[in-house]
């Protein structure tokens, strides 16, 4: 199946199998079944949306004659493409664009200057990619073209240095392999992607490397830091959150006039004021000097120590269709994209789906909905717990027109007969009505509640699992924690732990984060700050004590995710990876690995 980073990768021969037959019905014009991935099943539809025939080859597009990306990523790709001889594996560097700018290597590959984006060949991996900013897998029969239901690819995004948005992708090849996972290409193109990365900050021009360098030795420790040089600007995720669109524009025109006034006697001394809109924080911009010129400024928000410690001020809607909603936290570009759609489809009393995979978020995001449009209180009607006859009783109050307040069903994929049978036959009659459902992919579905899903897909967000999120992990652990016992202080994290939080696979999303905040809410005797060994068992993988090569890196990463996939056991780790028990232990000691 489609695979996101630390999903577990493909399984045996016959998991392929109902993917398969799912195709053919889709691509025979009937529904393509129950047996897929929602996600997947959508991405069809984008196709089919799109006019993608199947029978298609990519089409060529004009190569960029100076693509920074590609100019970059020579060296590297000249070092790669010898180790790909005799081998089955194919390597393709791929732009924001999707076009294939290079490939080369033994197996199957589209050719340079292809269009490969999602409009002309649908969905694939590069594409999923892209889209999610992560690695992605797709696998054979996943793809639409004939022209791959014979290959698995694995693409890894490379990201611009400091810009925060993919430049393109590393893609590896290989022929459809169902027996091996994960896939057989995944470090290497992991290892290619970091290289990549490394030559694009190696020659980003001196000026521009000084001001990223300035704001690198900030924007790690999680401050809300923004770099500027009067026309640009990095804006860190702290920064993103506390500051508005305003206050940012604001502090670039404040950027522009210190490059004016570079030659003022105090032009060139660090300043601090006030921030207008961020109650109880200050700035101090500090300017980045290149050769004797000022280049452009850091400036670094805090709370003012003549306000106290300021808690973090609500961020206005600065960005087109985004709104803060009461008791939601997060800053993360998956999880404001989900948030706009929500508010947008919220702002009409019309139907709306929340789906997404356990303990995301759902239920409270539907609840902020309500207090956000301050409507009347729902009628909650939860199908896990039971509710006989509300869902009737409801339909049959809209239907007489007896002001039956809002109605949220939460695990709609719990939902009785009777229940679904009478939504249905509202919402055949009345489509606007102001329903909220909750629903969690998975488990199987009738076909009653697939009609009920189907037609509620219009109005419908998917929720980001945590993994693809993580960034907003330091952001919800305050929420998380609770009130302190009384005589204890607010529960506070090390650095180290909160890497190690975002290294977790997080099957079990949000709710898994707050159970292990109160496991160690409640069980520490320690004071100051939550260390990495107070941690559940698996998530106290220390980082490496020596600086990593890019492969070894890759190969760490591949190793750590098969343990979480494995809860742990060696043996079978060793077993997916194609490798010895005894290798494992070595290689775990020589990367620096070893679980305590």
């Amino acid at each position: 199946m489609t695979s996101i980073h630390d999903n577990p990768a493909t399984p045996a021969a016959a998991a392929l199998a109902p993917v398969r037959r799912a195709r053919e019905r889709f691509l025979g014009g009937r529904p393509p079944g129950e047996d897929i991935p929602d996600a997947l099943a959508e991405a069809w539809r984008r196709a089919r949306f799109l006019g993608v025939r199947r029978d298609l080859a990519p089409p060529p597009a004009p190569v960029p004659a100076h693509a920074p990306l590609l100019a970059a990523a020579r060296p590297v790709l000249d070092r790669v493409l010898p180790t790909l001889a005799g081998c089955d594996t194919a390597l393709v560097l791929a732009d924001s664009r999707c076009r294939v700018l290079w490939s080369g290597g033994s197996g199957p590959a589209p050719a340079a200057g292809c269009d490969l984006s999602e409009r002309t060949v649908g969905h694939h991996s590069a594409v999923l990619a892209l889209r999610l900013g992560r690695r992605a897998e797709t696998h054979g029969p996943e793809h639409v073209l004939d022209l791959w239901q014979e290959l698995s690819a694995v693409s890894v995004p490379v990201y611009e240095p400091g810009a925060g948005r993919p430049a393109g992708t590393v893609t590896a090849l290989t022929p459809l392999r169902e027996d091996r996972a994960p896939h057989p290409g995944t470090a290497l193109a992991e290892a290619t992607a970091l290289a990549v990365e490394s030559e694009l900050l190696g020659r980003a021009r001196p000026p521009e490397r000084l001001l990223l360098d300035a704001y690198l030795r900030h924007a790690p420790e999680g401050h809300a830091v923004v770099a500027l040089d009067g026309s640009s600007r990095i804006v860190s995720p702290g920064a993103a959150r506390l500051l508005s669109d305003e206050t940012l524009a604001g502090l670039e025109r404040r950027a522009t006039a210190l490059l004016r006034d570079a030659g003022a006697a105090d032009g060139r001394q660090p300043r601090e004021f006030p921030v207008p809109d961020g109650a109880g924080l200050v700035v101090r911009m500090t300017p980045v000097v290149h050769e004797g010129e000022i280049i452009g400024a850091v400036a670094v928000a805090r709370p003012d120590p003549a306000e106290g410690t300021a808690a973090a001020p609500a961020r206005p809607p600065g960005r087109s269709g985004e709104e803060r909603l009461p008791g939601l936290a997060g800053a993360s570009g998956p999880w404001r994209v989900a948030v706009a759609r929500a508010t947008g489809l919220a702002r009409t009393a019309e139907p709306l789906l929340l789906t997404g995979e356990a303990g995301v978020g759902k239920s409270s995001l539907a609840r902020a909905l309500f207090a956000w449009r301050g409507t009347t209180e729902p009628l909650v009607v939860d199908a896990a717990e039971g509710a006989p006859g509300d869902v009737p009783r409801w339909c049959h109050a809209v239907a007489e027109g007896d002001g039956a307040p809002p109605l949220l069903v939460l695990h709609a994929e719990r939902l009785d007969q009777p229940d679904v049978a009478a939504l249905l036959s509202l919402l055949a009659r009345r489509p606007e009505v102001p329903l909220t459902a909750t629903h969690t992919p998975g488990t199987r579905v009738g076909p009653c509640l697939r009609r009920l899903l189907d037609l509620l897909t219009a109005r419908s967000v998917v929720l980001p699992p945590l993994r693809e999120r993580v960034e907003d992990i330091p952001v919800l652990l305050p929420g998380l924690a609770g009130r302190p016992s009384p005589g204890r202080p607010p529960l506070s994290w090390s650095l180290d732990a909160r890497r190690a939080l975002e290294q977790h696979s997080w099957p079990g999303n949000v709710a898994e984060l707050s159970q292990v905040v109160r496991e160690v809410a409640e069980h520490r005797r320690a004071t100051g700050p939550v260390r990495r060994g107070e941690l559940p068992p698996g998530m106290r993988v220390p980082p490496a004590a020596r600086r990593l090569s890019g492969m070894e890196r890759a190969e760490r990463t591949a190793i750590l995710e098969a343990l979480r996939r494995h809860g742990g056991n060696k043996a079978r780790a060793a077993e997916s990876l194609g490798i010895g028990r005894a290798t494992l232990y070595r290689k775990l000691r020589a990367l620096g690995a070893d679980q305590p």
